[in-house]
């Protein structure tokens, strides 16, 4: 009998000194690696997948606070997929078995159909691409509303990046973001948003580069600088001069960036093991988008309606 790992169907690509493990389970990233460095936390084959460690986030990335959400002027409840805070975290496909539609040596495309649930009553077809070459790992997701209603709907990922063989506390971070959510510092519920020029720029200002040091994280940043086609980049350095970014496209207003710290701190084998950069198509809480005077950057796709977004993570 073939057994399965657990952390799904696993697929290698390859092209140049890029090699990328994909699992089927929430078309996840589970390595990638450059001339064989880790360029971000990888997890093993037959691991039961950590946390969000890799994964597709949609019909929404982050949260949904209390589980709770109206559209369409119906009220819907979420399952409580983050006990600890009580929110709903990371949609519902990160534990899917996305099915493959198409592979070769360095490309590999994954789908998986969001089925209607009270919680969620939309179907919505997901499809994921990976391509690798020697710009790195690009993935693109793109989804479709096969319902005949309007869906609301938001897509991210959640990579945890590995600038070098330092720790977390001497990379340097250059994120070109003005603006950072404000959260509860309990259960990160947002607040407002404020400029991270004015609100605790030493914790909050990365635009211009700067060493991480015990700075704690886990905040969703926006007002992005871009460049001429569009993208903006996240940069992570080692002080042996090796790094990594990550480059995503219009389609993502917002970034979630999460320095891993975690309950137990120093005794958590992955306490502060990377740091998560998140691109994400909209904020925390988007599908309660009435709630804040921002733009929450929520998609609301039309019967047939389609939605896109790209990232791609680079060695430096």
């Amino acid at each position: 009998m073939t057994v399965t790992p657990r952390s799904g169907t696993p697929f290698t690509l390859r092209a140049g000194a890029y090699e990328a493990e994909i699992a089927s389970v929430g078309a996840s990233v589970r390595a990638l690696r450059y001339d064989g460095r880790d360029l971000i936390v990888p997890f093993a084959a037959d691991e039961v997948r950590p946390g969000s460690r890799g994964a597709l986030l949609a019909p929404w990335p982050n949260r949904v606070i209390d589980g709770r959400y109206t559209f369409g002027g119906s009220e819907y409840e979420l399952a409580l997929t983050e006990p600890r805070r009580g929110h709903a975290l990371h949609g519902l496909v990160s534990w899917l078995d996305f099915a493959p539609a198409e592979r070769s040596e360095a490309a590999l495309t994954l789908t998986a159909v969001i089925e209607p649930r009270t919680s969620y009553p939309w179907r919505v077809r997901v499809e994921t691409a990976f391509v690798l070459d020697e710009q790195g790992l690009t993935q693109t997701v793109r989804a479709v509303n096969e319902s005949p209603d309007a869906a609301p709907f938001g897509t991210g990922s959640h990579p945890y990046l590995v600038a070098g063989p330092g720790v977390l506390d001497t990379w340097t971070l250059a994120l070109p973001a003005a603006d950072v959510l404000d959260v509860t510092p309990d259960r990160l519920a947002p607040l407002g948003l404020e400029s991270v020029a004015e609100f605790e720029p030493d914790r909050f200002d990365w635009r211009a580069p700067r060493v991480l040091g015990a700075v704690e994280l886990d905040h969703a940043y926006t007002g992005l600088e871009r460049a001429s086609d569009g993208t903006a980049t996240v940069t992570l350095t080692d002080p042996d001069g090796t790094g990594v970014q990550v480059t995503w496209d219009a389609a993502c207003p917002w970034v979630q960036v999460h320095t891993a710290d975690l309950p137990g701190g120093p005794s958590q084998p992955f306490h502060r093991a990377g740091l998560a950069v998140e691109p994400m198509t909209c904020a925390p809480d988007a599908f309660n988008a009435g709630r804040y005077d921002y733009d929450a950057g929520l998609v609301v796709l039309a019967p047939g309606g389609r939605a896109s977004a790209s990232w791609r993570i680079s060695a430096l």
